[in-house]
């Protein structure tokens, strides 16, 4: 892996996080080349990690053995299609985290017949503790496969998928998911206010707390509906409390909001990839 010259294409939040997880990693910043037409975001990023920067992105494509496709999704199709002659030559592996696009699409701008691994990262993969959903087409090789996994676990967890279509979920869930915990953050917070607390105690408390959850979920080997029922002693404090958000529809209404985001993943790729 120490060997392969990698390239982004973009050098925005998501690419910075990733080029960071990697030097800290050990991944050799000679090894990293970043193509980004924003001279202030290519200084800072050169002069953070020492990475070869650019604003060329097929000159960056024919020194790569991986390609990590890092802009709006919106762009992507522009992008690919100006420097699907380099891909060619080169042959190098794609990685899109543009969200929204499917495999066969990009395969489509960048010529045909490219290794392309698709990904779902989300937004915790700034502080390299994200959640990433990972789909490989037919032409990525095992080595191509162990590659892509190494980059993305730089920021965190991954999972593969054997289904293209599971990544519309994975965005649902994970993708989105962080938006879901802020917004419990911030109601928790708001009910601690109204229940008497100074707002700074309420928010640190609430954060705290989900900080604390999240952590002893992932270190435990129990589900955590084990977990849960572990701190809900009968006719206690934390029953009432939970008994009023079943009472209230919260399952359902997980549950439909999700649908919810699945349905529209599936719609955004159908229009982006329309080109």
């Amino acid at each position: 892996m120490t060997t392969s010259h990698i390239a982004f294409i973009g050098g925005g939040n998501m690419a910075a996080s990733i080029i960071g997880g990697l030097i800290a990693d050990g991944y050799a910043a000679d090894c990293i080349h970043v193509a980004e037409p924003d001279a202030d975001k290519r200084a800072a990023l050169a002069s953070r990690y020492g990475i070869h920067t650019e604003t060329d992105n097929s000159a960056a494509v024919a020194k790569a053995q991986a390609v990590v496709l890092a802009t709006k999704p919106q762009a992507l199709h522009e992008i690919c299609s100006a420097m699907a002659e380099a891909v060619q030559q080169q042959q190098p592996l794609i990685i899109s985290i543009a969200a929204g696009i499917r495999s066969s699409d990009i395969d489509r701008w960048l010529g045909g017949n490219t290794a392309i691994v698709r990904s779902m990262p989300n937004t915790p993969a700034m502080v390299q503790s994200g959640a990433t959903g990972l789909y490989a087409n037919a032409q990525v090789s095992a080595s191509q496969h162990e590659l892509a996994e190494s980059i993305m676990r730089a920021v965190g967890i991954t999972l593969w998928l054997g289904n293209e279509a599971q990544l519309d979920a994975v965005t649902a869930l994970s993708g989105s998911g962080p938006a879901y915990f802020f917004y419990v953050m911030e109601v928790m917070a708001s009910a601690g206010k109204a229940l008497g607390l100074e707002a700074d105690a309420a928010r640190l408390l609430a954060i705290q707390t989900a900080f604390g959850a999240a952590k002893l979920a992932l270190e435990s080997s129990e589900d955590p509906a084990i977990l849960r029922e572990r701190v809900t002693s009968p006719g206690g404090t934390t029953e009432r409390a939970l008994s009023v958000l079943r009472e209230g529809g919260l399952e359902a209404l997980f549950i439909e909001a999700l649908q919810s985001a699945n349905d529209r993943a599936a719609e955004l790729a159908d229009q982006l990839g329309a080109k």
